[in-house]
């Protein structure tokens, strides 16, 4: 098996259905978030109505206009159906649903993006948590996948964009309003 790099690459292109944050149907891609000159955290997730997932979701939202003010826009993603993420959504968070996002849910149906990502489990056909961010410029910044089991830390989210926003050298443990290297 041969694993590619793609930090420093151009991220692979992609356009998703997705349900927007005003809960119409719309499309998403990384090409707008370009054109807008926008910074993409992308996001994948194993399935909706789970356990682990909608605590990330819906921090992620929560802290929404944090990434907003760094001219950030967050797409989640699983391989579920837009109809099954609106469903998702329309459900309250108190009967483990998302009730609103502040960000769009893309639907991968046929699991092409989480391919390109490599973060498909095929025999599954559910996506690992990936997290990548891409800059306004289509570069892959930043990529992490781990185990389904753990919720992804949206500090760190947050930290990482604004170190890579810093255009430098970021030391252990840096945190916005440090000096860099």
């Amino acid at each position: 098996m041969v694993v590619a790099r793609m930090v420093g690459k151009q991220a692979p292109a992609f356009s998703m259905d997705a349900v927007l944050a005003d809960k119409s149907f719309g499309k998403v891609s990384l090409e707008e978030n370009m054109k807008n000159d926008k910074w993409t955290v992308l996001f994948f997730y194993p399935m909706d109505f789970t356990f682990v997932c909608p605590t990330e979701i819906t921090a992620m939202s929560d802290r929404y206009d944090e990434f907003e003010d760094l001219d950030a826009e967050i797409i989640g993603v699983s391989t579920d159906t837009i109809h099954t993420h609106l469903a998702w959504i329309n459900t309250d968070r108190k009967d483990n649903g998302l009730e609103q996002l502040k960000y769009p849910l893309a639907a991968d149906t046929n699991h092409q993006v989480s391919k390109d990502y490599g973060v498909l489990i095929e025999e599954e056909g559910i996506a690992l948590r990936g997290l990548f961010i891409i800059n306004p410029e289509g570069e892959l910044q930043y990529q992490t996948v781990f185990h389904n089991n753990i919720g992804r830390d949206v500090d760190e989210t947050l930290r990482v964009l604004q170190a890579l926003q810093t255009g430098g050298l970021c030391p252990a443990n840096w945190r916005p309003g440090q000096k860099t290297l």
